[in-house]
């Protein structure tokens, strides 16, 4: 008998068929449509030959699914989990299961994309609501933003505030030195960048005015945990005509007098503890809120009350004229996202708690922290403060700091160490009776041989003068779900009125929508990945030293540029570090005139507005006709300011959708005049595999991997933008004050935790080991054959407005809508609000070209999905001639009166002269599967005339 060996040994769970939308089959099918016969021929037509990349990924063969969980596992299992006392803005807390598993671990609300459209955005948008609400609520000011990054990026943000609204003339920011270090620390990053001298004191004795202060931040309560008046330093600063910043915590509020009432100006801080896990940093929801005299300034997203055509209450983005995309190097922010699935996680623990259970959370926490103080002193130990929450300053008398802090980690517990003779204990949510044992054990040196449950707390640790009396979170939507039951369906009610990838595609141009795979989500919420405290002691955090370490080695062999950081958490924040590098580059080379930065017109909006973060001034060259970089301007600018040129920020592909053929003779020319080449990663998914940033000419390149690499969008957030640099720019990458990062000649830190928000890396990890370098770069060529595809068939119906050298386009493309206006009056947005009513979200809509939808379909998609949404589109088409040919009403038609509702369409009476039909189920698939819009068309004008930012009266919802 013949031998015969094993055949099928390696695992079959093979992840690059799930990802992929497209079967081998639909493939050739697609590939046959545009007259091609294979992925090569159709990259060799897309993707210009000079800088097609001849080297690998260096990633590896793809993984089968439950191998590579399991090797994750013991990777995670290399941290070690002891119960830690650091504080400094992490706590523990306890996410109710009910909001783990139906709103972090659910793709209804983690797939979700930032609500440009609000009408099939209100499930996410009430949630928003919520969460303004809340912190509006707990710390006594009027308007809130729907979360920013984090509490250190909020805090350098109300420091720009404060100097808008005092009218830029002062240029000292005064700093506390209650503030956490790393608040502190990001705060003079930014200041350094924009010319502001930042000063760090003692807020209660310092002369604002003698120092000529715009702006003092101070923290309530302190860093190590002292609780003091603010009032004496708000007016003494209000005096000066400096505004004040309080850096606060929303579990603390739940006692203490709220910053509002004490006369602050903005009040910032982490939402975190508020059930969303450490993970070793992030992510986490920062809060901003202020008074309505700085409601115009305030960074960030805003969730406003309007109505929609019915007259029925909706909500909206608000303000936004305001952000960055619109003001671009006007904007005093950069903001253009935030933590919008972790901003709703904390709304939902107010929610799902309400304010008797939060203050009920919040008095245990406190007696136990009274019980702990009262049980030093009993054993003789010192504290450095009366007054306090959570946080004890525990004075260490003869005994060496450090070693009371050796002697709490061999008990498994983490102290801060807060100088040669004092350590820090932060309490929370998760401490026992039993730790506070330990702890006093530990703090004395003694054995305890009494019960805390026996001790005499003593005086009230929260000054009266400080005690809340004011009501919070009085509206019904926190006083109503307590029950599971409630909580459930209430969590279900607001998840189908958006709608998410698992509803449809959502073929958002420059966003990458693309699957986030299940085995790729699951460890975010392992208790190794999820509980870890940032500032804990680097051996404790071993398992994450290894996935930052794999994590930056793939993307540098990805990108081309050897040296990377994943400190920036959102892509805008690559914009600004990535700069920020090349800024003190030319720095230390001597070239401090080096400050001009060109950018393409056809520029992402967060390009401009880093740019000015950055402290650098814009310059914007020209685009042709065709939408490439204008090189004969581009040459003339950069020749024009080689004396003082930083950089060229250039999206590649372009914001258009092409592959630029002269991208290397662009960075060749900047490089010819002493600048270096920023590139923009937003559409890094067209090139991985097939070209890398560093060997077309880059210096910088950022990398959403909220977008190529898999991370969730989270309804707006979370994100992660890491930055590549080459060897030269390697030493300026991004510090800390706490933990060892960066390089030897570090800029300062330009977030709150040293590998941002390190909890979302591992689903980057395994998304790149699960694809391998061949399913990397097939998932390139896929996505670009969708969209050329996509545009083929779409070609004969709309004008698709560029195109690169082969008659391609890349993984997006854009098409024009403005031909149809005289003819129809039919608008890009209307088009946008009928693809609803066809169970799809639009794609993106008037960027960069007004008046034009890009759509990107992402290789996720499969051609039935393709073929439904193109089957849409020409469908629309269809509806837009048919008022053209006067068959229907150029003012009432489907296009004008989208979205239709169910309670439009189920009314007793339909005016319309259109069939119901017609408006609702416009395709055999929406009778099948009906997605309805929670409202009509809303109203953005009437909603800004109208600004209301926290929860309307309920009656406001039953009219």
């Amino acid at each position: 008998m013949p031998s015969r060996k094993p055949q099928n040994l390696d695992p079959v769970d093979t992840f690059a068929r799930r990802h992929l939308g497209p079967s081998d089959a639909e493939v050739s099918e697609m590939l046959g449509a545009l007259g091609l016969k294979s992925l090569d021929e159709l990259v060799a037509q897309t993707v210009p030959a000079t800088i097609r990349t001849k080297g690998g990924l260096d990633v590896g063969a793809p993984r089968g699914e439950h191998e590579l969980l399991e090797e994750l596992r013991g990777i995670a299992r290399k941290n070690v989990l002891r119960k830690s006392f650091i504080g400094t803005g992490y706590q523990g807390t306890v996410t109710p299961p009910i909001i783990l598993r139906n709103i972090l671990e659910n793709p209804g609300w983690y797939t979700q994309y930032t609500p440009y459209q609000a009408e099939i955005s209100q499930g996410r948008l009430e949630a928003l609501l919520n969460c303004q609400t809340m912190v509006c609520d707990l710390t006594g000011l009027p308007m809130s933003n729907a979360s920013l990054l984090d509490e250190a990026t909020a805090a350098a943000e109300a420091m720009v505030m404060c100097k808008s609204g005092t009218g830029g003339q002062k240029g000292v920011f005064f700093v506390d030195a209650g503030c956490h270090p790393q608040v502190a620390a990001v705060v003079k990053t930014r200041a350094k960048a924009i010319d502001v001298t930042v000063q760090v004191g003692d807020a209660r004795t310092a002369d604002f005015a003698k120092l000529g202060v715009f702006g003092v931040l101070v923290a309530y309560p302190a860093t190590d945990g002292r609780l003091d008046d603010p009032r004496p330093v708000v007016d003494k600063a209000h005096a000066a005509g400096a505004l004040v910043v309080a850096a606060t915590d929303l579990l603390a509020l739940t006692l203490l007098t709220p910053p509002g009432e004490l006369g602050v100006d903005v009040a910032i801080g982490s939402a975190q503890r508020f059930g969303v896990p450490m993970g070793f940093g992030g992510p986490h929801a920062a809060f901003m809120s202020t008074t309505d005299k700085l409601k115009r300034v305030m960074p960030g997203r805003v969730i406003g009350v309007s109505k929609d055509s019915q007259g029925r209450p909706a909500l909206r983005l608000a303000l936004q004229t305001r952000e960055q995309h619109i003001r671009r190097e006007k904007a005093t922010s950069n903001i253009c996202t935030a933590q919008v699935l972790l901003a709703i996680m904390a709304s939902m623990y107010a929610v799902y708690h309400g304010p008797k259970g939060l203050t009920a959370i919040a008095t245990r926490v406190h007696e136990l922290a009274q019980a702990l103080a009262a049980g030093l002193k009993r054993l003789g130990v010192g504290l450095g403060a009366e007054s306090f929450f959570d946080t004890l300053h525990v004075l260490t008398g003869n005994r060496a700091a450090k070693d009371v802090v050796a002697a709490a980690e061999a008990r498994g517990m983490n102290l801060r160490l807060l100088g040669d003779k004092a350590v820090g204990v932060a309490l929370d949510e998760t401490t026992t009776v039993a730790d506070v044992t330990a702890l006093l054990e530990v703090l004395s040196g003694k054995k305890v041989d009494f019960q805390v449950a026996d001790l005499d707390l003593g005086a009230p640790a929260v000054p009266a003068a400080l005690a809340r009396k004011s009501a919070f979170l009085s509206h019904p939507v926190f006083n109503t779900h307590h029950s599971e039951t409630e909580m459930l369906r209430y969590m279900h009610r607001l998840e189908q009125k958006d709608l998410a990838l698992n509803t449809a595609m959502i073929p958002l141009g420059s966003c990458t929508m693309k699957l986030n795979g299940t085995a790729e989500m699951i460890p975010v919420t392992w208790p190794e990945l999820a509980n870890l405290h940032p500032f804990a002691p680097p051996s404790q955090a071993a398992g994450y030293k290894r996935i930052v370490d794999d994590l930056s080695s793939m993307l540098a062999a990805i990108t081309g540029l050897p040296a990377v950081s994943l400190q920036p958490n959102a892509g805008s924040q690559g914009e600004y570090t990535g700069l920020l590098v090349i800024r003190r580059y030319h720095d230390e080379r001597g070239d401090k005139q080096r400050r001009v930065v060109l950018i393409p017109q056809s520029a992402h909006g967060t390009n401009p507005a880093s740019a000015v973060m950055a402290g650098l001034r814009v310059v914007v060259t020209a685009c042709d006709a065709q939408g490439n970089v204008d090189l004969g301007d581009l040459r003339a600018k950069a020749k024009e300011h080689a004396a003082d040129l930083a950089a060229l920020m250039v999206t590649y592909p372009s914001t258009h959708g092409v592959f630029e053929e002269g991208i290397v003779d662009i960075c060749k020319i900047i490089h010819e005049h002493g600048g270096l080449v920023y590139m923009d990663g937003a559409n890094l998914n067209a090139q991985v595999g097939l070209s890398k940033p560093g060997e077309i000419g880059a210096d910088v390149c950022h990398v959403n991997l909220h977008k190529t690499f898999a991370i969730p969008h989270g309804g707006g957030g979370p994100g992660m933008g890491p930055i590549g640099v080459t060897r030269a720019l390697a030493p300026y990458l991004p510090g800390h004050p706490l933990i060892s990062t960066g390089g030897d000649k570090a800029i300062g830190p330009v977030s709150a935790a040293p590998f941002g928000s390190a909890s979302i890396l591992p689903i980057s990890w395994m998304y790149m080991k699960l694809m391998g370098d061949a399913g990397l770069k097939k998932a390139t060529e896929v996505a670009i054959l969708n969209a050329n595809y996509m545009a083929k068939r779409l070609e004969s119906h709309y004008p698709v407005l560029y195109r690169g050298k082969g008659g391609r386009v890349a993984h997006e493309f854009i098409i024009d809508l403005r031909p149809f206006k005289d003819a129809s009056g039919v608008e890009a947005e209307d088009v946008a609000k009928r693809l609803a009513d066809y169970g799809f979200h639009a794609p993106t809509m008037s960027f960069p070209v007004p008046g034009t939808l890009m759509i990107e379909p992402t290789e996720s998609e499969p051609k039935r999905e393709l073929d439904r949404f193109c089957d849409a589109m020409i469908a629309i088409r269809a509806e837009i001639q048919a008022i053209a040919d006067g068959k229907m009403d150029r003012a009432v038609n489907a296009l004008k009166m989208a979205p239709h509702t169910a309670e439009v369409v189920t009314a007793s009476e339909w005016a319309r002269p259109y069939r119901r039909e017609q408006g609702a189920f416009p395709t055999q698939f929406t009778r099948d599967h009906k997605y309805w819009p929670a409202v009509g068309r809303i109203d953005n004008a009437w909603g800004d005339r109208n600004l209301v930012c926290t929860c309307p009266p309920t009656e406001d919802y039953g009219e």
